[in-house]
């Protein structure tokens, strides 16, 4: 049975271009190799208590009907209505660098009043540099690549502030180790202190459940537990995909967001998941993965003076965005709370610690060593967490459950080498990768966050489908 897309993988990026093609009487099969949807921004239940994996925030938050900007383009493409995302807004988050405290809420003025008041010299220079943003196209696949600290040099003097603007911008985006491309830099920062942090009322499912329920009223299908083993190839062009229960599909073209080396590994039959997860920095090798533990309690974090939505935290002058020798790095690292949104319909308190981590440590632990390391590795983020916020020395006496997750658990549910989050340096900006009616869509395409996840699937959609059919 032939399709016009078959598109690989149901995350945000995957289920926008489905409904994006969809919408225009597509024939389209979205194949998702787990039980759920969702990919890097999924959900689960542990002991009947409901849990996020991936998302801490919707960031790009706006109000209601603002236009040109990334989530109202979003929500337009896909004929989603805003009041049916049920957002919340953060009260508000911040910064702890080495002792320095700077908040931020979706009101921009008052993260530039905090840097005003820690680096009064610095404050024209970040202004200037907001307002050389404006003109900036987001969501353009032909942005250029360049150094984010390079370039922050032209407007910031101080290098702590540069420390301090890297710390959100690269846990929440970059898969460079100590940097990020200045485009993405642009993307994140517009995302995260010019538009803001919010939550879907039922955490990242409310989101997903919209998207399915949008792309089957639309046409489109949806296949679970139907996991893709290679790329049909015909002639230098994509002709349909071969399932690993040895069905093969064919379609008129494929949409893969399996990752740019996970999607040509499809193409040419080869697993190179070994050198990459050694590091080849010369192969483009995705080196950067997280580990997470979910603490659950019996009361509201904002009772034990836990009240930010969202913190960062770094011990010392220097910011350190790589992959460590050690299990995990517990120097810098993000502190979540989604009862610190607005709309949060969870009875219990919940609070997430996420830090940097290193795959190749975890990836071939024994069991039960694996799942001890587990409970000393949330012990030491814990202890580093609170020492960057002493209100979490309350925890323990307040813990009803803990859950953790190691870059394992995303390489088994992403499909992502080495547990790469932000996949490859690499970035595949127009989604090309040399096999005709193939197209990436994605991490690796480039885009950032939830919206720009879903973006880069409309965008995609657009260029190398529907505009393509209109020529």
């Amino acid at each position: 049975m032939a399709y016009d897309t078959l598109i690989i993988g149901a995350g945000m990026s995957g289920l926008a271009a489905g409904i994006r093609l969809a919408q225009f009487d597509r024939r389209v099969l979205v194949l998702e190799r787990h039980s759920l949807w969702g990919g890097l921004n999924s959900f689960y239940k542990l002991k009947g208590r409901p849990f996020d994996s991936g998302l801490h925030a919707l960031t790009n938050f706006v109000p209601k009907g603002t236009a040109g900007v990334p989530l109202t383009r979003a929500l337009r493409q896909l004929r989603i209505g805003y009041d049916e995302l049920k957002l919340g807004q953060q009260g508000h988050s911040e910064i702890r660098f080495d002792g320095r405290l700077l908040k931020f809420t979706n009101q921009p003025e008052v993260f530039f009043g905090e840097v005003a008041r820690e680096f009064p010299e610095e404050i024209d220079g970040l202004r200037r540099m907001v307002h050389e943003f404006a003109p900036y196209d987001a969501v353009s696949i032909e942005n250029a690549d360049s150094s984010a600290r390079e370039q922050l040099q032209r407007y910031v003097r101080a290098p702590e502030l540069i420390e301090i603007l890297m710390l959100p911008t690269c846990i929440y985006g970059s898969a460079r180790e100590d940097d990020l491309d200045w485009d993405q830099f642009q993307i994140l920062f517009r995302a995260l202190f010019l538009e803001g942090f919010s939550r879907p009322e039922g955490g990242v499912r409310t989101l997903l459940d919209l998207l399915v329920k949008r792309f089957r009223k639309v046409g489109g299908e949806l296949r679970m537990n139907s996991g893709v083993q290679s790329i049909l190839v015909r002639k230098g062009t994509a002709i349909g995909v071969r399932l690993d229960s040895g069905e093969e599909l064919l379609a008129e073209r494929v949409f893969s967001s399996a990752g740019h080396a996970e999607t040509l590994r499809l193409i040419h039959g080869q697993d190179n998941s070994e050198h990459r997860a050694a590091g080849d920095a010369s192969a483009g090798a995705a080196r950067l993965s997280f580990f997470e533990a979910i603490s659950v309690l019996d009361t509201l974090p904002a009772n034990l003076g836990i009240d930010s939505a969202v913190t960062f935290f770094n011990h010392g002058q220097e910011f350190r965005y790589r992959r460590p020798k050690t299990p995990i790095d517990v120097q810098s690292g993000v502190i979540c709370s989604p009862n610190n949104f607005e709309r949060c319909e969870l009875s219990e308190g919940f609070v997430r610690f996420t830090a940097l981590a290193n795959h190749a440590h975890w990836r071939n632990l024994p069991e039960p060593e694996y799942v001890a390391q587990k409970q000393i590795c949330a012990d030491q983020m814990l202890a580093s967490a609170t020492a960057a916020m002493p209100a979490l020395g309350a925890i323990g006496a307040h813990s009803l459950m803990r859950d953790t997750f190691t870059p394992r658990t995303i390489e088994h549910y992403t499909g992502h080498v080495g547990g790469a989050v932000y996949g490859s340096p690499v970035k595949c900006r127009d989604g090309r990768l040399g096999v005709e009616r193939l197209a990436l869509i994605g991490t690796d395409q480039g885009m950032l966050g939830i919206v720009g996840a879903l973006l880069s699937g409309i965008t995609i959609a657009n260029q190398q489908a529907l505009m393509e059919a209109a020529r």
